[in-house]
């Protein structure tokens, strides 16, 4: 029975290319910070449907997390570019980069509604679970990519596995 080789993310030169830009640091730092606004920007926005009390915090957190996600989104498609020399859709991250445009959309429109105020507030917070739905699979995604790359062996050439010689 032969066992079925791992996806492969990166060839040699893309490893090495991701170690060594400082976008990787980046996206590595706004990640958590990212996640870290999510939680609580989630928790008030529930808290607010549920309760009525401190929307105007819901609100504003909702705009918080989208401008962090704005910033990830923009240093990662500068990350992808050094990378897979591709601003979006390289293939090892083509459906992740689907669903993140999905995610902007829904954000993108929770900032209209809430810029334009025609919306009742409680409509406004329904729309940003919504789009924090889609941002919770995504980060899923991402998060099984990130495991997918630290279970990566080496490759000395894309798609075999490094030769070991044994004396």
């Amino acid at each position: 029975m032969q066992q079925s080789q791992p996806q492969v993310l990166y060839t040699p030169e893309q490893r090495a290319k991701r170690d060594a830009t400082r976008w990787t640091l980046v996206q590595g730092v706004l990640a958590p910070v990212q996640f870290l606004v999510f939680l609580v920007s989630l928790y008030l926005v529930v808290n607010s449907l549920k309760t009525g009390e401190n929307t105007d915090w819901a609100l504003a957190s909702v705009v918080l997390k989208t401008l962090v996600l704005y910033a990830i989104m923009v240093t990662g498609c500068i990350w992808e570019k050094v990378v897979f020399d591709k601003y979006l859709f390289a293939h090892a991250f083509f459906w992740e980069d689907v669903v993140s445009m999905l995610v902007m959309a829904l954000h993108t429109a929770y900032l209209w509604v809430w810029w334009q105020g025609s919306w009742s507030a409680d409509d406004q917070l329904l729309l940003a679970l919504t789009a924090y739905i889609t941002y919770g699979i995504n980060a899923a995604q991402y998060i099984r990519k990130l495991r997918m790359a630290r279970l990566q062996k080496p490759y000395e050439s894309f798609g075999e596995p490094n030769a070991q010689v044994s004396a």
